[in-house]
């Protein structure tokens, strides 16, 4: 269903690392996932751990994992573990698993630049980075543009309304 979009991703991470597409979901589905992002009374403390230690210093915002319990969520992890599976057997990257979360940033929150697989690990091989932001613009905040920033080390900030997404390739260090 989705082997075009699949073969768009994997030729830009291979060519340039990296690949940032707006609506990437059908709009219905952006709006039912940002809705409940919206309805979640459960968001924790965010960090960034290596062993038993969480660092919070490094990131303020709060996040909730997600599964597959409800069907917006199915079928966005069912469109992600489609590419898993894609990217596996187009690059034979050994992605076994995939983990998502939405991610809450208020005012004074921050994300800064880290490694999130740390030395002798290769669990991240490949990041994505889903917008739900119904009507974002640069005077919101820095944080998302930001992000894009470091994913793609570009020189420009980028703003997105909602069903923006990044992909981004890890490279071994």
């Amino acid at each position: 269903m989705y082997k075009k979009l699949y073969s768009k991703i994997t030729d830009a991470l291979v060519d340039n690392g990296y690949i940032i597409l707006e609506n990437v979901f059908e709009p219905a589905l952006a709006k039912q996932l940002l809705q409940m992002s919206q309805n979640i009374r459960q968001y924790k403390q965010a960090g960034i751990s290596h062993h038993s230690t969480i660092n919070t210093n490094r990131r303020k915002d709060k996040i909730y994992w997600i599964d597959a319990e409800n069907e917006p969520t199915a079928r966005y992890l069912d469109f992600m573990n489609g590419l898993q599976n894609y990217l596996n057997r187009q690059l034979y990257l050994g992605i076994k698993y995939y983990e998502a979360h939405f991610a809450l940033y208020q005012a004074g929150d921050f994300y800064e630049k880290h490694l999130d697989a740390f030395g002798g690990t290769k669990n991240r091989v490949v990041t994505t980075v889903y917008y739900l932001n119904e009507e974002y613009t640069s005077q919101n905040g820095e944080n998302w543009s930001c992000m894009t920033k470091m994913i793609t080390n570009a020189n420009s900030c980028a703003s997105y309304k909602y069903s923006g997404c990044i992909f981004e390739r890890r490279v071994s260090s």
